[in-house]
């Protein structure tokens, strides 16, 4: 059965992005948004796609959630032997967007990705909800084949019972965060007409950054 959406459109009104009046550093007008996305009760504002390519040359994309806004990237944590895990180790380049209806707003960030040191991870494993800790070793190995959603219950009921409530779960070895240090950093506001703002920033070989306009 198809289905045809080129009747369906919706027409951007909502705001406007001045390339005369953006912060000269992007990591201050990320903030920005994101803050707002929050103020405007955006749900789960952080939620991005997330794309990667491993030597197969075949991208893969799927949503994370951002954990931290540092002073070169961004954060987000994971099974380092899952799928995207892989892709990494063979392609250490990333890109991830933000999408904000709400706000007819999208962030798209591109850069390079490695791990970020394992006591930061540690310090924020432990920070998890406990339950969310034991679920990080049933998936193991993430995006691996199992037999049946009872398979993985009994598994998570075994490892509740090894460590119950209030018990230190260990941090995994093959668990942690990545950080995309940002190279291109995007941001596109919705606009009348398909007419949309697109301010682009590109980082130069002194770590500044310059600022384009993009055609919609």
């Amino acid at each position: 059965m198809s289905m045809d959406f080129t009747d369906q459109r919706l027409s951007y009104e909502k705001g406007q992005l001045d390339q005369q009046s953006v912060p000269v550093s992007p990591f201050e007008l990320l903030n920005a948004w994101m803050h707002e996305a929050i103020e405007a009760q955006v749900q789960e504002p952080y939620a991005m796609s997330l794309a990667t390519c491993g030597a197969d040359s075949k991208p893969s994309v799927r949503i994370v959630l951002l954990r931290e806004i540092t002073g070169k990237g961004i954060v987000f944590y994971t099974n380092y032997e899952s799928a995207k895990g892989q892709d990494i180790a063979e392609n250490p380049n990333a890109e991830a967007l933000f999408f904000w209806h709400k706000l007819e707003r999208q962030i798209r960030i591109s850069g390079s990705i490695a791990k970020i040191d394992a006591d930061k991870s540690v310090a924020y494993f432990q920070k998890r909800p406990h339950d969310s800790q034991v679920g990080a070793w049933v998936s193991q190995p993430q995006s691996g084949e199992v037999a049946s959603r009872d398979l993985m219950e009994q598994t998570f009921e075994q490892l509740q019972a090894d460590y119950p409530e209030g018990a230190a779960v260990p941090t995994p070895e093959f668990w942690g965060g990545y950080e995309i240090r940002i190279e291109k950093i995007e941001f596109w506001q919705g606009r009348a007409n398909r007419m949309h703002d697109r301010i682009v920033y590109h980082k130069e070989a002194d770590g500044s950054f310059v600022t384009k306009r993009l055609l919609p």
